[in-house]
């Protein structure tokens, strides 16, 4: 029988992983709250809310691909295909983070909770676009590109250029290095009939698109000053990112991808920290 124990859930959904777009979030806040105001408590609900909708996605994500994730050798080992967590148990956690993330945003105000629905259909939605489209990646990206956008709204009450390019940047990066990630199960996805672009193009040709995914990030990263008006600490950490994502390129090659992991978990971690630091600093 699977467990339903909250610490099997939070291994299967990596909460830990949640410094990939938290970093932005924060630092989406921070940049809003230098015109706008802020209070500690929307700080508060504005990290319940990237929490929970994070693990509501990839409680969906691990649900609706446990036979798929069984099937595959580098997967089979995760919590649901294992039997450490089961089906109904992830199902009532990630309902019951869909439900904290629903209540954060009514707590944030009226328009983050109408944007709400949208919000959960895209981090749900997501999940299956594998099946169906190798722009699985891209609409990751965009599923993480909510986070600073989100934040944005809920400390202004509305958009802005500023909070436009923050989901730019990481739309790209986030599908960037999902790219990389991807390039480990190319083989698998094509006997599977999974679409990904390392499926599609191979692995030579998904880590030039990477690349260039990349390229767009640190576009516009460059551009932000521009836009928002930062101070000289936060080159420092651009040009910090710059080298990141330049050694995180040359550690993986098309004959060479056992790196991937510190590529994927430890090299993107730095990224966004390096990020919020540069601009926490510059403010």
């Amino acid at each position: 029988m699977g467990g339903v124990s909250f610490s099997a859930f939070a291994r299967t959904i990596k909460l830990s992983h949640t410094i990939f777009s938290a970093p932005f979030a924060l630092a989406a806040t921070a940049l809003a709250a230098r015109e706008h105001g802020i209070t500690v408590w929307t700080v508060v609900w504005i990290l319940v809310a990237l929490t929970a909708a994070r693990s509501t996605a990839m409680g969906f994500n691990r649900i609706v691909d446990r036979d798929i994730d069984a099937a595959n050798p580098r997967t089979s080992a995760r919590e649901i295909p294992a039997g450490e967590l089961s089906v109904r148990a992830a199902w009532g956690w990630t309902l019951a983070s869909a439900g904290v993330f629903g209540v954060a945003s009514w707590v944030l105000g009226p328009l983050c909770l109408m944007l709400f629905p949208v919000a959960l259909a895209i981090v749900w939605g997501y999940s299956l676009v594998k099946r169906v489209s190798w722009a699985c990646h891209l609409v990751l990206g965009l599923a993480l590109a909510l986070a600073p956008t989100a934040a944005w709204i809920a400390v202004a009450g509305g958009m802005s250029w500023t909070a436009a390019l923050l989901s730019v940047v990481v739309a790209t990066w986030v599908a960037g290095f999902d790219i990389l990630y991807s390039c480990q199960d190319a083989g698998f996805d094509r006997d599977e009939g999974l679409h990904s672009i390392p499926a599609r193009l191979g692995v030579r040709g998904a880590l030039v698109v990477s690349a260039l995914l990349h390229v767009v990030t640190m576009a516009g990263l460059v551009a932000l000053p521009w836009v928002v008006g930062l101070w000289w600490p936060y080159w420092v950490g651009v040009a910090l990112m710059a080298v990141i994502l330049a050694y995180e390129h040359a550690i993986v090659t098309p004959t060479d991808l056992s790196r991937i992991d510190k590529a994927f978990f430890d090299l993107n971690g730095y990224v966004s920290l390096a990020f919020l630091g540069s601009v926490l600093i510059s403010l």
